[in-house]
């Protein structure tokens, strides 16, 4: 019998509305009209199964869940966006985070309440730019959905100065950002240029964002230069990545002020090295030099190494403005052809660099170390120290190969220890990464002339084992002791508050893919444990040093890593498969080495734990800004490279497949390790589809494939300094008519040193 909704109960039209409140609910952002809500209704009988027990009609029903949603509007759970559509009001949860702005303008915003970053759509963004914290407004959505939210409120801008190029005409000018992060082009008044002119590389600051405007407005406050020259595009990366050019002229009055001379009464309160063996190792072009060894043989046959690193904290006081901008650095930045210091230059180069014959102030780890490179004992202190000799590693590994040169015995000692220890870190489930750095051969406009790799030595390892032993040592000797005073601070186990270097475990599904791709050369790993697998990515990397396929798994086992970071939560450290892990060794050049020393020494002079709070703070900083310093470099890097290979358009090289993509191929050269992109578009024998599990372009008429790991020739066809991008076409698809270029690493040209056009295509390379 049918019942109409004329006679439906107040129980049944509750239940009705209940109904639709669900429907709503889970359908999180999606619009939806009383015919929709009608069809979802009616195939789905377990909404309400009483409504069911009487037939109704389907007009009938509509009519009632019209007047179910105007009382959900009324109640303001669902608004009515449109005539007879109906959405979902979104929760009112704000939340803070970072967003991070991708090339497409969609963005993402990282907040430590959600395991998944929150997903912003480009039109969301609002005035946000690239790693500005925001506050978000979270939509409601559905279980197992991505959370999405939009943009409300600018908390704090990441950065207010960019570097880019100026486009003027007679009315307006407009600034176009360099790199692909910057979603918006920034609106300069004429009278704002400071006589910078078209074209022009220039540095803007951002005045402010009009709301009825969809650009900001900025101002000319530096002219770069002209795009291409090697100083305006080292420039425009430094503050592309956030890092100034220069110190503010109160932080290098501060540093004018700092003495040479060390006051006798400073070096009387320290532990004195002054006669004891000391020299450094460094790399022949560094001028700040953090650490230092010092060694002397003891009567029992053990030995007394002390490991000496600049003491910046007692030139540091944290009420200095050179204080403030040491923390909002956080590092020094290391680009291809120059250091961008942490310190002013009489800081970093002169008054704390442990340079020789010259009396230093240090924070030291000594240790006594028996013939098998045990520990027996150690120390941490305040010293002040002398060194008597300065090795390039190039002169410490002379001495190493040879037996021959100043402090051999010392050396050989040292290395031999160093060698014993590094056997035991890897026996203990450490990874050996030991990859092959670029350089580059420079003229004296900074352009590239040569590329070379370097590697490490054992005179490399000697320095890394100490360095890692003292990083080590003071983790566990904070971390091991417990808060037995009262404090106030909330800490687990009562564990004093310290900085710790972490690196969790890897990714799980990272993995699987090393397994495949390392299997894919003949490779077999096992990975059924954290230290089986660490064991068997050093079977790896030995096994493929020297081949062609090296620098691909290196970098596949790299990805498969979590990021080290800065933390209060000791997580260990799985990649040196350290329990307890800090960075000790570098104050000069990071942040988090001062913040150690500092916390070092509270605890040696028996002071209560402090706030945690403020720590993790600037653990978080010193990490983001670490990553930032980092992209920096490789930014570096890849603008040499495209200067590199810019005047060698047409150019055959061999190469290796580095990454794979549904936009194209990265291809990465053997000698030089240039890396460029073969587009989609420019496969022209086939049409290519992307395989996401595998991780490969097939060909959907000839079924050939292209995979992380081939080897292929591959010619330049472009370069783009600007953008700081390689274009490369595959050798066989070349059929543009310009001439092949030979390398020095290619077989012989075609004849007449051309491509031969293939019978089936036109000039245009297009199928007849």
């Amino acid at each position: 019998m049918k019942t109409s909704t004329k006679n439906m109960t107040p129980a049944l039209r509750t239940l009705l509305k209940e109904c639709v409140a669900t429907i709503f609910k889970q359908h999180g952002n999606q619009p939806l009209n009383s015919k929709q809500l009608t069809k979802i209704v009616k195939h789905n009988e377990s909404f309400a199964p009483a409504l069911w027990q009487n037939d109704i009609d389907d007009i009938e029903l509509r009519d009632e869940i019209m007047k179910a949603c105007y009382t959900l509007v009324a109640d303001e759970i669902i608004t009515e966006n449109q005539p007879g559509r109906f959405k979902l009001i979104p929760e009112t949860r704000i939340v803070e985070g970072v967003i991070e702005i991708t090339s497409t303008g969609a963005a993402y915003v990282v907040n430590q309440l959600h395991e998944k970053d929150i997903y912003i759509a480009p039109n969301n963004t609002g005035t946000a730019l690239n790693r500005d914290t925001v506050r978000v407004s979270l939509y409601a959505h559905r279980a197992g959905r991505r959370a999405e939210g939009e943009v409300i409120e600018i908390i704090k801008r990441f950065k207010t100065e960019f570097a880019g190029t100026l486009q003027v005409s007679s009315r307006h000018a407009f600034f176009i950002a360099d790199g692909n992060r910057m979603n918006v082009d920034i609106f300069i008044p004429l009278q704002a240029l400071q006589g910078a002119g078209n074209g022009d590389k220039v540095v803007v600051r951002l005045t402010h964002w009009p709301e009825d405007s969809k650009n900001p407005e900025g101002e000319v406050i530096n002219i770069l230069g002209k795009p291409g020259e090697n100083n305006a595009e080292m420039d425009a990366i430094l503050i592309e990545y956030g890092f100034p050019l220069s110190f503010p002229d109160v932080v290098e009055k501060e540093a004018a002020k700092i003495p040479f001379e060390i006051p006798a009464a400073v070096t009387k309160a320290r532990k004195d090295f002054r006669k004891t063996t000391t020299f450094t190792i460094d790399p022949a072009d560094a001028k700040d030099f953090d650490d230092a060894l010092s060694f002397k043989k003891l009567k029992n046959g053990h030995y007394e190494i002390g490991i000496h690193i600049a003491d910046v904290s007692h030139y540091l006081t944290e009420k200095m403005a050179m204080e403030k901008e040491a923390y909002e650095r956080a590092t020094s930045v290391y680009l291809v052809d120059r250091v961008i210091p942490m310190l002013p230059e009489k800081l970093s180069n002169h008054v704390c660099s442990l340079r020789p014959y010259e009396d230093k102030l240090c924070f030291s780890a000594v240790f006594e170390i028996d013939a098998k490179a045990n520990v027996i004992t150690e120390w941490y202190g305040r010293t002040v120290i002398h060194s008597i000799k300065r090795f390039t590693y190039e002169e410490a590994q002379t001495v190493i190969e040879t037996g021959v040169g100043d402090l051999v015995d010392e050396v050989h000692t040292l290395n031999k220890l160093a060698q014993m220890m590094r056997a035991n870190r890897f026996k203990n489930g450490a990874i050996n990464f030991d990859r092959l750095e670029v350089k580059f051969n420079l003229d004296e406009a900074g352009n590239p002339t040569g590329v070379y790799t370097k590697q490490m030595k054992e005179s490399n390892q000697l320095i890394e084992e100490f360095m890692l032993l003292a990083n080590r040592s003071v983790a566990t000797f904070i971390g091991k002791q417990h808060a037995t005073y009262n404090t106030k601070v909330s800490v687990t186990q009562k564990q004093l508050p310290f900085v710790y270097r972490v690196h969790d475990l890897p990714d799980p599904e990272k993995v699987k893919q090393l397994l495949q791709f390392a299997g894919k050369f003949g490779y077999r790993m096992k990975a059924n444990t954290e230290t089986e697998l660490a064991h068997s990515i050093n079977k790896l990397v030995k096994e493929i040093k020297g081949k062609g396929e090296q620098n691909l798994l290196e970098v596949l086992a790299i990805r498969t890593m979590s990021k080290a970071k800065y933390s209060t939560e000791n997580l260990g450290h799985y990649g040196l498969a350290f329990e307890y892990y800090t960075h000790f060794t570098s104050p000069i050049r990071r942040y988090p080495d001062v913040m150690v020393h500092r916390l070092l020494q509270h605890y040696l002079d028996g002071n209560k734990a402090p706030e945690i709070k403020p720590l993790e703070e600037k653990c978080v900083h010193s990490s983001a800004m670490e990553a930032q310093a980092a992209e920096a470099e490789r930014a570096s890097i890849k603008f040499k490279q495209v200067q590199y290979l810019q005047d060698k358009t047409g150019m055959r090289f061999n190469g290796i497949i580095s990454g794979v993509t549904d936009w194209g191929i990265f291809v990465e050269l053997n000698d030089s390790k240039c890396e460029g992109m073969i587009r989609l578009r420019d496969l022209n024998d086939d049409y290519y589809e992307y395989d996401e599990k595998t991780i490969t372009l097939k060909g959907k008429r000839t079924g050939r494939k292209f995979q992380l790991g081939d080897t292929m020739q591959v010619i330049v066809k472009s370069t783009d300094l600007q953008r700081k991008q390689i274009d490369f076409i595959p050798e066989d698809m070349y059929t543009s008519g310009t001439p092949i270029r030979l390398n020095k690493t290619t077989q012989k040209p075609t004849k007449n040193g051309f491509r031969q056009m293939p019978k089936n295509k036109n000039k245009f390379g297009r199928k007849r």
